[in-house]
């Protein structure tokens, strides 16, 4: 059974052939089309943490295929200990077609697909945010065309968005450079992982954002306290204070980079408003193409499924 659960459980090649059917369903979708592709399948996705654009993006992307979808926090799933999380992922695989997750632990995740009979995607978890990774590929392809060698500079933490970029920039041939406070950089496990696999990749972390940024196509931005983070944030505010994507850093860039956040924003924080609403922000095209690469994802996986069954 395919699972996603991280970059690193797809190939190359898979990677390409969900970014192919996700974009061949956002031009039928911008035409007024939306092929009944799996009528009566049915998404399941358990929550631990809220979410605005995951929850809603795979909820629209199964609808527009003609499925459904069901919604189950973590006291409604069990996940709080209430059963086993084998018995959990049997039970609720058995009615499902697809299981997605938004949970604090990696291994949770993991750990449910272990045990399930039909495939289970993270939407995201405190180390790996997989379909944002894809998504972002996604929208910078529709930008800038081929993905080889172009340089995305993330400003800010060595966090789940930014190791599954940096999974993804390894796997496409991109460029990517961590620009982050000392203290705040990829872990070594993660640095040894991600060179393990792809032992030619292009990912450097530096200390100085403003240097990073000078030959970047893409100026990239998350929150400097994530959930679960709140207690640290006063610490993580001040480390971060000379990481603002703002005009001033931008202008270090070349005219043609662009601007990308997953959001939600912290505006005035991590971003100023006339960096996120500016001409070089693809924000809220990348936050709709959420659905778009849900789409894909859905159809490679279940095509998957199918072929094994």
């Amino acid at each position: 059974m395919k699972h996603l659960t991280s970059l690193l459980d797809l190939s190359p090649e898979d990677l390409f052939a969900i970014l192919d059917q996700a974009a061949e369903l956002k031009t039928l979708f911008k035409r007024g089309e939306r092929p009944q592709l799996f009528p009566g399948r049915v998404l399941v996705q358990l929550f631990e943490k809220p979410s605005l654009r995951t929850r809603n993006s795979f909820e629209a992307a199964m609808i527009h295929l003609g499925g459904s979808g069901i919604f189950l926090t973590t006291a409604e799933a069990g996940l709080n200990g209430r059963e086993s999380l084998a018995d959990i992922a049997k039970v609720v695989s058995s009615f499902s077609d697809l299981i997605t997750m938004r949970t604090f632990s990696q291994k949770l995740i993991e750990d449910v697909a272990k045990y399930s009979s039909c495939p289970v995607i993270n939407g995201l978890s405190d180390e790996r945010h997989p379909c944002q990774a894809l998504t972002d590929l996604m929208t910078i392809r529709e930008s800038l065309g081929e993905l080889r060698g172009k340089h995305i500079v993330f400003v800010g933490d060595g966090n789940n968005v930014s190791m599954s970029l940096a999974i993804a920039t390894a796997m496409t041939g991109m460029k990517m450079t961590l620009a982050a406070p000392q203290g705040f950089e990829f872990t070594q496990e993660f640095t040894t992982l991600l060179t393990d696999r792809y032992p030619d990749h292009q990912v450097t972390v530096c200390t100085e954002p403003f240097e990073a940024v000078r030959n970047a196509d893409v100026v990239y931005t998350d929150v400097w306290a994530s959930m679960g983070q709140e207690d640290d944030a006063e610490r993580r505010k001040a480390a971060f204070s000379g990481f603002q994507v703002n005009a001033k850093l931008m202008a270090t860039a070349p005219d043609t980079a662009l601007f990308m956040h997953d959001l939600p924003a912290k505006r005035g924080l991590e971003v100023t408003d006339d960096v996120m609403d500016g001409p070089q922000s693809l924000v809220f095209p990348q936050a709709e193409n959420r659905m778009h690469l849900a789409k894909g994802l859905f159809v490679w996986l279940l095509n998957q499924a199918a072929v094994r069954a």
